[in-house]
């Protein structure tokens, strides 16, 4: 929402740059969308990555263990990090915090590994019942804060937030290409200053 200097109206919707179709509002909730996860931490989350110097993209996904897709993806880890997407699980248990999927995720943080339990739980394995200090509900609640509605949610890089299941291949393409309009922006603001100056 937008409010004018003298309080005197107020607009709610979107801000388009017509002459290069930029949707300013939809960056600036993509920044405060990717600092809020950042704030996490990455000890707060379950990590599948790639080695270090192999990394080229990093992305993060609100997940349920019981949830059909989010299996789906877990199922192409090996691909995802073999395409040098590092990727970074936040819980989202769909049902809610009193909900089987929740006890479920708590279980999945307390294990002594939890990479491991995370995938054993990907595969219809019923983790072995265990609670502690955790950031599942946290986690829950900053995906409804950030406009999470179903899982898979993947939070890009830029703060893109892309509903549903990708596959390793197009998300790898999809995160190429993002990263190349992003250099050749950046590039063209450049050029842009450079030239008024």
């Amino acid at each position: 929402m937008y409010v004018s200097a003298d309080a005197k109206y107020l607009f709610s919707g979107d801000i388009i740059e017509v002459e290069g179709g930029r949707n300013l509002t939809e960056e600036v909730k993509n920044k405060a969308r990717i600092a809020a996860i950042d704030a996490v931490g990455e000890d707060q989350m379950i990590i599948f990555s790639p080695p270090k110097d192999q990394i080229k993209h990093t992305i993060n996904v609100f997940t349920d263990i019981d949830c059909g897709f989010c299996r789906r993806l877990h199922s192409e880890m090996d691909q995802y990090n073999a395409r040098g997407i590092k990727v970074r699980y936040l819980f989202f248990p769909r049902a809610g915090v009193k909900s089987h999927s929740y006890e479920k995720a708590v279980s999945v943080w307390c294990a002594d590994d939890r990479k491991a339990a995370m995938t054993l739980a990907k595969n219809g394995a019923e983790p072995e019942a265990k609670t502690c200090e955790n950031p599942v509900k946290a986690q829950f609640e900053l995906g409804s804060r950030l406009g999470v509605t179903g899982t898979p949610a993947m939070v890009l890089e830029n703060g893109q937030l892309l509903p549903g299941y990708v596959p390793a291949d197009r998300m790898s393409a999809y995160l190429d290409q993002l990263q190349a309009q992003q250099q050749a922006q950046q590039l063209a603001q450049k050029l842009s200053i450079q030239a008024k100056k």
